[in-house]
């Protein structure tokens, strides 16, 4: 029997570069929940199509079903908010800004827990609107790190690659994909060539 119950909402995001465990954090915090009986819903951005198109899945292969949507405010029209305790949204960096954070705030103020996971800098090393207006408002941060992928050392960017060589500054910023395109990197291994963008490298 569910034990639904209700507290004072509140914005939980997790950020991190690629491979750094985000999706998989998120979806043990959402366990948690359930767990503990409370009502707990999943959504991903459509576009987010690499590992599965229903569910969200961590690069360590934890998954748990999810609602793929269009935009933040297709939570509104298409989740049960009457019931939800914590909706968790991944890959928060693919959505835009400002519905997002309307949504988000929303929900917490309707006492729902929202749990949100995404990219902090994209692969030029610069931040994700979404993600730095949503870690601004929430109550609690968790930055994750991977390891580098040349000297082993905590990772915060993630590099892009094009052919086994770093992808230049002018290249479409957004690139769903995951290992075959990026790893991780420290800050001293991360390389954008400037490719005549007048951008130094990172």
């Amino acid at each position: 029997m569910s034990r639904h119950i209700r507290q004072n909402g509140f914005v939980e995001i997790i950020i991190g570069c690629m491979m750094s465990g985000k999706t998989s954090e998120l979806i043990r915090r959402v366990e948690t929940g359930d767990i503990a009986g409370l009502d707990c819903q999943i959504y991903k951005p459509v576009v987010d199509d690499r590992y599965s198109s229903d569910n969200v899945v961590g690069h360590d292969g934890t998954e748990w079903v999810a609602k793929p949507v269009d935009s933040p405010t297709a939570i509104r029209r298409e989740g049960d908010l009457e019931a939800a305790d914590i909706i968790a949204i991944d890959e928060v960096q693919f959505f835009d800004p400002e519905p997002l954070v309307d949504v988000t705030t929303e929900l917490v103020g309707n006492d729902i827990t929202v749990i949100l996971a995404g990219l902090d800098l994209d692969f030029r090393g610069e931040p994700f609107t979404a993600t730095m207006q949503l870690t601004a408002h929430a109550e609690y941060v968790d930055k994750l790190h991977a390891v580098c992928s040349v000297c082993g050392n905590p990772a915060t960017r993630s590099q892009r690659l094009i052919d086994g060589e770093p992808a230049p500054y002018d290249s479409e910023r957004v690139l769903v994909s995951g290992a075959e395109h990026y790893e991780p990197r420290c800050r001293t291994h991360h390389q954008v060539p400037t490719s005549g963008s007048g951008h130094g490298t990172s």
